[in-house]
């Protein structure tokens, strides 16, 4: 059975460690390619490489995840490990209706959210600021370049990323969760009203103005470049 001390495996886990095991049949990663499906066959049958495995194959990838959600690495770690424990106890509920990467995934932004709603927070920042603003005539008062792309959109772009990535922290927590979650985990107003515990006609009108905020942010920043350069 799996211990708490696997969960440093990560720290471990040598390159022998993975596709050796002959004597169990299993052979989960080849080069570059990992299979799943023999990967969780080990870890249901509690096999520790397995775990090991686990750990190298996607442990950085999910710390990732988790960092955007809780902008530290702390806590980051925390909810990873987390997430591995919970993963661990529902191995046999895990019917492979998706990879098991997906799957891991999921969990991850699942504890995430919930350590998000669990721990005090400070009184969150007002979005106005940040919200368009208007004229008398209706015009925008500045006007901006276009950036009223969904986030997904724009982190595909190379030459965008690192920059939505930190405007998308600026946001205030309630408002960023939002938009994590519709426009880069694409999960759908419903899942995420479920998972906020909202109304999903608010997460519509959060995830707009999200949005909005994310394309004043966008806009302030390369202008002051503009400006600068």
């Amino acid at each position: 059975m799996w211990t708490d001390d696997a969960m440093t495996a990560s720290n471990r886990a040598r390159p022998r460690d993975i596709g050796t095991h002959a004597g169990d049949g299993v052979h989960p990663v080849r080069g570059d390619v990992v299979d799943e499906k023999a990967l969780l066959a080990a870890l249901r049958v509690g096999h520790e490489w397995a775990f090991e495995t686990m750990v190298r194959v996607f442990g950085g990838r999910l710390l990732a995840v988790a960092r955007r959600f809780t902008r530290n690495d702390e806590d980051a770690r925390d909810v990873v490990q987390s997430a591995y424990l919970s993963a661990f106890r529902s191995l046999n509920q895990f019917e492979g209706a998706c990879q098991l990467s997906t799957w891991l995934h999921r969990i991850v932004v699942n504890t995430a959210l919930m350590q998000l709603r669990s721990r005090s927070r400070k009184p969150e920042d007002p979005i106005d600021a940040l919200l368009p603003a208007f004229q008398e005539d209706g015009h925008h008062v500045e006007q901006f370049s276009d950036w009223s792309a969904p986030a997904d959109q724009l982190l595909e772009r190379k030459e965008t990323r690192a920059t939505v990535r930190a405007c998308i922290e600026q946001l205030p927590e309630n408002y960023r969760a939002v938009l994590m979650l519709r426009d880069i985990e694409e999960r759908s107003t419903q899942e995420v009203a479920e998972l906020l515990t909202m109304t999903p006609t608010a997460v519509k009108v959060r995830l707009h103005r999200a949005r909005q905020a994310l394309s004043t942010l966008l806009s302030t920043e390369y202008a002051r470049r503009t400006v600068t350069s």
